[in-house]
């Protein structure tokens, strides 16, 4: 005589099975229940794998298919995807960066990415700010991104508190950009050379028009300046600091 077989748990039965240990015929119900719970799943590791830091710890917000965890202000339609890259062309407009990292609140860190200018662009990366729904951002600094606009302020310059007058990147041509930011000291490099190298002093006043323009928290934006300006992202990293 054989031993008796022990009933299987009621969750078993639900997902397919007799207690026989034969299965069920599949409904329509359980099929869709299958499928939700899968693709349920699949986001969640996709997910997981987008926020989970490279062995070099910088983890990516974008994901070069989606606007996904950006949220824009006046104007959304300056912002798109294409070939894996952020275009930014169309009136003025910023991207802010909404998404999961960090909970978007970064005080010490390292920003990587790659950029490329056409000719009279104008752009920036802003850090230590936050959404607003039109205007300029009040909050926070913008480092400048601008090879060859009528503002004669150039990129990697800490736009009205630290100016750079020297293009250090070449329209239509893909150039790296990092910005470090550890306690009150800020560095940004071109393709690996230090551009700007600036502490924010102890007496520091912010400049005429920027109150907001001070070292504190927050998060990324992407500057869309007017609609004569194109410029292109792609490869968005960071690297949070303690």
């Amino acid at each position: 005589m054989s031993p008796a077989k022990a009933p299987l748990p009621e969750c078993l039965t639900e997902a397919g099975f007799r207690l026989d240990r034969s299965p069920l015929h599949t409904s329509p119900l359980l099929t869709m229940r299958k499928t939700l719970l899968l693709t349920f799943f699949l986001a969640a590791a996709t997910a997981f794998a987008e926020t989970k830091p490279a062995e070099d710890g910088f983890i990516s917000l974008f994901d070069g298919k989606s606007l996904d965890g950006w949220q824009a202000s006046d104007a959304p339609g300056t912002f798109s995807v294409e070939d894996g890259k952020i275009v930014v062309h169309g009136p003025r407009s910023h991207l802010f960066y909404v998404g999961p990292v960090h909970d978007h609140k970064f005080t010490n860190f390292i920003l990587r990415a790659d950029v490329m200018t056409f000719p009279k662009a104008n752009s920036g990366i802003y850090f230590h700010t936050e959404f607003q729904k039109e205007g300029w951002p009040d909050k926070g600094f913008e480092v400048q991104v601008n090879n060859s606009h009528q503002d004669t302020k150039r990129t990697a310059g800490l736009y009205d508190v630290k100016d750079n007058f020297e293009p250090p990147a070449k329209d239509e041509e893909w150039f790296h950009m990092e910005i470090d930011v550890e306690g009150k000291h800020v560095v940004i490099k071109v393709n690996d050379k230090v551009i700007t190298d600036w502490t924010q002093p102890d007496d520091f006043q912010p400049p005429k028009g920027h109150p907001g323009r001070f070292i504190s928290t927050g998060t990324f934006a992407l500057q869309g300046h007017d609609p004569g300006s194109k410029v292109y992202f792609k490869n968005i990293e960071v690297k949070p600091l303690p």
